[in-house]
């Protein structure tokens, strides 16, 4: 009787949900709502100015520098690679002061933070001086108030805003409804836009790896991503402007004021105030509105380090990739990268924060490596400690034999604490504790990591992921692991790509099969030596001893080993069940010395004297997390496909 009675109790509810998660506007509703909107936009003008009032900027100058001396056969462009999260910010505040037209801003995650917030403030106060601005989110990862969304839908008149492809015609979702969503539109539900791209001006834009949340720009006191975008000026900046377009016209992105939630609060509430934000830190806010306003300081901080370049090339898979039957016709973004690394001669060097491959992405790899003269491969990717997608984790963990002989791969997994990160630790109002590593435990002084131990709501942060699919699985699934120790952690999620020092790639793909498959994405591509050298020195600046372990094969068993490896080698090919308990491989800490002054690469003669192993998952609280790691990579490969 106590078992049927709640399953008669949700056999009661189920029919409730499932009307009230298809529940729609009516065509009338739906277009008083978006009446509504409009008569509710204010027209207020800050600005009389033909350029709007904009505010000079040495980086916006970079533009017409770019433009000047471009001709149809040499297009030339100046780059800048940001690899810190203050420097991005800034670069954002004051590209966004510097508009006279317009701005055209398309994320995947746009939180409601104090990041969030402040780029959200400086959007509208160029809306009320006259620039046009285009706010273009995914759905399943925009901003969390329906009455956020309701109050910018009639905020200004400058001031639009479109959610791109919502399941249940929804702004947002609550867990039922997922659930509802997941069983009837499966494939909309994965169909995500991963896209980045803030675009000034059709003249200057920023693409790469940040979202719009504190942990992409070193505004989190727990975790933080190391990160990377690329902001370019010239001629490119057109074909963004295009692809932005294809975006912004196309039918998946619809108004909020037309989905069902907020245009039920605009007919019922009308059009809120958008209430002012509580910053977590509002000096820290009030900083960077400063240094934005610095022209100095944005010319020593960012403009000098920019390099002039030639011809840049935009990638996206655009819209349509989701229309079609076949997904993989469209993926420009994955051929592209395809074509680059079947281009490799010597060397490639890849950086992606999940390293889970497609089968197509682990053929190409096979066909490199068995070449005559196979070109290196060089992976930084994260370590079970650092990452934020625990189960992408287990399923890389699963395949680190075939990476490393059958593919040939050096893999190098970010550390959490890392000690020579591109991570401004004063913005994070956190610390990293001083640690020396031993072979056997951290020393007594170093404080457990108490409050991810309690799973605490310190790291349950869903919309960090990037796996669309597996956002609402049970909250200890996908989010940091418990560690050893405290401290702000720094998790890997910079996607980059440098081939043979010749060619450099900053952009979106996590080179995953959700990036082939369902996820739009895009890149930058610039053929160049000097930007192509800049960005291999920030990826083995990443990949070095003092921010990464190693991974490389275990020590041979002194009996059984070739009985061992193949039982190994049968039980990863398992789809399930894939339950023997030894590894291939392990992390690997450098050792200095006297007889080890550099470090070596995984298949140097010497590498087993200057390194000593680590164990499979260093500073994890194995006690927490080593068995359900060990779970997903026995069960968890069906997962494959949608990760």
């Amino acid at each position: 009787m106590s078992v049927v009675a709640p399953i008669r109790r949700l056999a009661a509810v189920l029919p409730a949900l499932l009307l009230a998660a298809c529940a729609t506007l009516t065509p009338q509703q739906a277009d008083r709502a978006a009446a509504i909107a409009l008569e509710a936009r204010s027209g207020e003008s800050t600005c009389a100015a033909r350029d709007a009032c904009a505010q000079p900027s040495p980086l916006r100058r970079l533009a017409g520098q770019a433009f000047s001396v471009t001709t149809p056969e040499q297009p030339r462009h100046y780059a800048l690679i940001l690899d810190r999260g203050t420097d991005a910010m800034l670069a954002r505040v004051n590209l966004i002061r510097s508009a006279t037209t317009t701005i055209d801003l398309q994320t995947y995650i746009y939180d409601e933070d104090d990041a969030g917030r402040l780029v959200l403030d400086e959007l509208l106060v160029a809306a009320r001086r006259g620039v046009r601005v285009r706010l273009l989110m995914d759905q399943l990862a925009a901003m969390q108030s329906v009455e956020t969304l309701a109050a910018l839908s009639g905020v200004h008149r400058n001031f639009q805003v479109r959610l791109y492809n919502p399941v249940l015609g929804r702004a947002r979702v609550t867990y039922p409804q997922y659930l509802i969503a997941a069983a009837c539109c499966w494939r909309q539900l994965n169909q995500r836009m991963h896209t980045k791209l803030l675009l000034v001006d059709g003249a200057v834009g920023i693409t790469g790896g940040r979202n719009y949340q504190d942990d992409y720009y070193d505004w989190d006191d727990q975790y933080d991503f190391r990160d990377r975008d690329l902001l370019v000026a010239g001629p490119v900046a057109r074909e963004m402007a295009v692809d932005f377009e294809a975006f912004w016209s196309n039918r998946r992105s619809v108004p909020p004021q037309r989905l069902v939630d907020v245009g039920r609060s605009l007919l019922a509430n009308g059009v809120p105030a958008l209430h002012a934000h509580d910053f977590k830190r509002p000096e820290r806010a009030e900083a960077m509105r400063e240094d934005a306003s610095d022209a100095i300081l944005v010319q020593t901080r960012l403009v000098d380090h920019a390099l002039a370049v030639g011809a840049v090339e935009y990638v996206s898979d655009g819209p349509d990739k989701h229309h079609a039957d076949s997904p993989l016709e469209h993926a420009t973004a994955s051929r592209s990268l395809v074509q680059l690394i079947e281009s490799a001669r010597h060397e490639v060097l890849l950086q992606t924060p999940y390293l889970v491959l497609s089968k197509p992405a682990q053929q190409l790899f096979e066909r490199l490596h068995e070449r005559p003269d196979p070109p290196r491969i060089v992976v930084s990717t994260n370590s079970l400690a650092a990452t934020d997608a625990f189960i992408a984790y287990a399923l890389s963990y699963k395949y680190k034999r075939r990476y490393l002989r059958d593919f040939g791969f050096h893999i190098y997994e970010y550390k959490p604490f890392p000690e020579d990160a591109p991570i401004d630790l004063d913005a994070t109002g956190a610390f990293l504790p001083e640690y020396v590593e031993t072979p056997v435990a951290p020393p007594a002084t170093a404080a457990p990591d108490r409050a991810s131990v309690l799973s605490s709501a310190r790291y349950r942060r869903p919309l960090n992921t990037e796996y669309g699919a597996t956002r609402y699985l049970r909250r200890y699934s996908n989010e940091p692991v418990p560690l050893k120790r405290a401290g702000v952690r720094i998790g890997m999620h910079a996607k980059s790509l440098v081939i043979d020092d010749r060619v450099g790639v900053v952009g979106t793909h996590n080179f995953d099969p959700r990036g082939d498959t369902y996820n739009t994405e895009s890149a930058v591509v610039i053929r160049d030596a000097a930007f192509a050298g800049e960005l291999a020195a920030s990826i083995r600046r990443d990949i070095s001893p003092a921010n990464s372990w190693v991974i490389a094969p275990r020590d041979k068993p002194p009996v059984l080993w070739g009985l061992e490896y193949s039982i190994g080698k049968l039980s990863e090919y398992l789809p399930v069940f894939d339950l023997w308990p030894m590894r291939y491989a392990t992390s690997y800490e450098f050792v200095p010395g006297a007889d080890c002054p550099e470090p070596l690469p995984p298949d140097h003669p010497r590498f087993r004297q200057c390194y000593r192993p680590v164990g499979d998952f260093p500073e994890v609280n194995m006690a927490l997390k080593g068995l359900p790691t060990r779970l997903f990579t026995a069960f968890g490969a069906g997962l494959a496909p949608i990760l």
